[in-house]
């Protein structure tokens, strides 16, 4: 997949919140949340791989969707290469950031567009002023949300695609929003994701269900991104170790062969 056709600075401003606790006084008894569904994903089983194609699509997600709110404080510019993006790539999409750098030889800070060793430029300069920015909730970084939720995948998915009229008769309280999968159905959160919301460089057509399941991917990776390294090492040592046993079990069947039992 080419470079994005345009790099926004500015995220939209409702960023995917709503993962673990990242509203603030979201949930109110108002009905039982539906079960998320088990969904088929690449990066499952010991076989599991990333879906490249669709992490990559999920990176533009992120920036033009969800980086206005939320930062990705673990993963640096240069990572993106394990996601397939040239070199090149890498430094377009991170000089569309600006970090502090300095102090410089006056003793000054400075901006300066970032470069592939930097970590993702987080969209407030400290905690208050994200608390300030969204009604006093900080919106919480999304590196390892996929692994700290209970729900994992499945469940922000589910989250992102369940933004539904509410029943009949139910009033939803001024300042939150309906959702089938949150605890006590009401959410700060308005909807993140809509239709063409983004307008995919490979010419995907940008679904809220395909949108969703591009951003988990990538989520996926930025929450492990030596899963596919960690899996072969681990089917190599079981091929080991299944080995090693048929060895020693024949070792001691021809030591012990002539000896009365």
């Amino acid at each position: 997949m080419g470079i994005f056709s345009k790099m926004r600075r500015t995220a939209a401003v409702v960023g995917i919140a709503g993962f673990a606790a990242v509203v603030s006084a979201a949930a109110f008894a108002a009905g039982d949340a539906k079960e998320p569904k088990n969904r088929d994903w690449h990066f499952e089983g010991i076989f599991g791989t990333v879906d490249r194609a669709s992490a990559q699509r999920g990176l533009q997600v992120y920036i033009e969707v969800c980086a206005g709110c939320h930062s990705l404080k673990q993963v640096a510019y240069r990572n993106l290469a394990d996601l397939g993006f040239t070199e090149a790539e890498i430094k377009v999409i991170a000089s569309g950031f600006d970090v502090t750098d300095g102090p410089n030889d006056d003793g000054e800070m400075f901006e300066r567009p970032a470069i592939p060793s930097d970590r993702f430029v987080s969209p407030f300069p400290n905690e208050e002023a994200a608390k300030a920015a969204n009604n006093g909730a900080n919106p919480p970084d999304l590196t390892l949300q996929v692994k700290a939720h209970p729900g994992g995948a499945d469940y922000i998915h589910a989250l992102l695609t369940g933004y539904v009229d509410p029943p009949a008769g139910t009033e939803v309280p001024e300042g939150s929003n309906y959702n089938a999968y949150y605890a006590g159905n009401f959410i700060a959160m308005p909807q993140p994701l809509y239709a063409d919301g983004v307008e995919y460089a490979d010419g995907t057509p940008a679904t809220i269900e395909q949108m969703a399941t591009d951003v988990v991917n990538f989520m996926q990776w930025a929450a492990e991104p030596e899963m596919e390294q960690r899996k072969k090492i681990g089917f190599k040592v079981v091929i080991f170790l299944i080995i090693l046993s048929a060895i020693l079990y024949a070792g001691k069947r021809k030591m012990w062969a002539n000896v009365d039992h």
